[in-house]
C-alpha cells in the first residue's frame, strides 16, 4: 500500500469517526443533510461513509425521508468500554499530575450513601503532611472532600438532615457552604478533621452526568494559604474535567454544539 493511499484510509476514518461523534443525546437521529451541517464532507464521500458504518453496525437508517442513528456495534464498544473501566486505573495518570504539580496529598473518593470511600492516594513526599490512606471512610457532610460531591447530590433538606445525624454540622451552614461550593467550583475545609489541615476538593463526573466522585488535595495550612488554595482549586477544575471526559461524560456546551 502506497503513502498516498494509507494516508487517504486515515482521512477516511477520521471522517467516519466525526460521522459518529455528530450524534449526541439532544440528536439522537440525524439526517444526511444535518450531518453535512455538522462535517465538513462533500455530499458523495457523506454517503459511501453512511453505507460503510451502515454496513458495519454502527450506523442504521430508519423512517422515510432517510434518518440515521448510531447502532448495536456502537453498544457493543461501549457495553466493553464499560466492563473494563476502572476508576483508580482511569484516575492514576490525572492524580499523578496533580500530585507533581502540588507536592501535596492527592486523593480520590467515590460515594457511598451517606458517606464517601477513598479508592486512592499518593502521600505527599514532604516530611509535614496528612493522609488518611485508600480504604477510609468518612461522613459526606464532613470536609472538602465530602462537601465536593455532595454539592452536586441535588440531595433535599431531608436527606441532607438524614446525611447530619450524628455531627455537629447545622444544617443552614451546610447549604449555605454548598451553594459557595458550587459557585466557585471546588470545596474548602479548614482544621475540620485534623488540627493544622487545609483540603481543596473538586467533584467529578459520569457519562450519565451524575457526580462520581471528589478529587482532593491535603496539606499543613502552612503551606496552603489563601493564594495556594486558589491555585490548587484551579489545577483541581482542569483535571477533573479530563478525568471526568475520560469516564465519558460531556459538558452542556458540548452537548450543545
Amino acid at each position: 500500500m502506497g503513502t498516498a493511499e494509507k494516508n487517504e484510509n486515515v482521512r477516511a476514518v477520521g471522517r467516519a469517526l466525526e460521522i459518529l461523534l455528530a450524534f449526541s443525546e439532544g440528536d439522537p437521529e440525524l439526517s444526511a443533510g444535518e450531518l453535512l451541517k455538522r462535517v465538513d464532507l462533500s455530499r458523495p464521500t457523506l454517503y459511501r461513509l453512511l453505507y460503510t458504518l451502515e454496513e458495519k453496525g454502527f450506523l442504521v437508517s430508519v423512517g422515510e425521508p432517510q434518518r440515521f442513528r448510531l447502532g448495536p456495534s456502537v453498544a457493543r464498544l461501549a457495553h466493553v468500554w464499560k466492563s473494563t473501566l476502572d476508576l483508580s486505573t482511569v484516575a492514576e495518570p490525572v492524580l499523578r499530575r496533580i500530585w507533581a504539580e502540588t507536592r501535596e496529598t492527592v486523593a480520590l473518593f467515590v460515594p457511598q450513601g451517606n458517606l464517601r470511600l477513598c479508592i486512592a492516594e499518593l502521600p505527599s513526599p514532604q516530611p509535614l503532611n496528612f493522609k488518611r490512606g485508600v480504604g477510609y471512610t468518612e461522613r459526606v457532610v464532613l470536609g472538602a472532600s465530602g462537601r465536593a460531591i455532595l454539592a452536586h447530590m441535588d440531595a433535599s433538606p431531608e436527606q441532607l438532615r438524614s446525611y447530619s445525624q450524628g455531627t455537629e454540622v447545622d444544617l443552614d451552614d451546610l447549604q449555605a457552604e454548598l451553594a459557595a461550593t458550587r459557585k466557585r467550583g471546588y470545596a474548602i475545609s479548614r482544621n475540620e478533621l485534623i488540627s493544622g489541615a487545609v483540603a481543596v476538593a473538586v467533584p467529578f463526573f459520569d457519562r450519565d452526568a451524575q457526580v462520581a466522585g471528589s478529587m482532593g488535595v491535603f496539606g499543613p495550612e502552612v503551606r496552603l494559604d489563601a493564594a495556594r488554595q486558589k491555585a490548587i482549586g484551579k489545577l483541581l477544575l482542569e483535571e477533573a474535567a479530563r478525568l471526568s471526559e475520560a469516564l465519558g461524560y460531556r459538558s452542556e456546551a458540548r452537548r450543545r454544539a
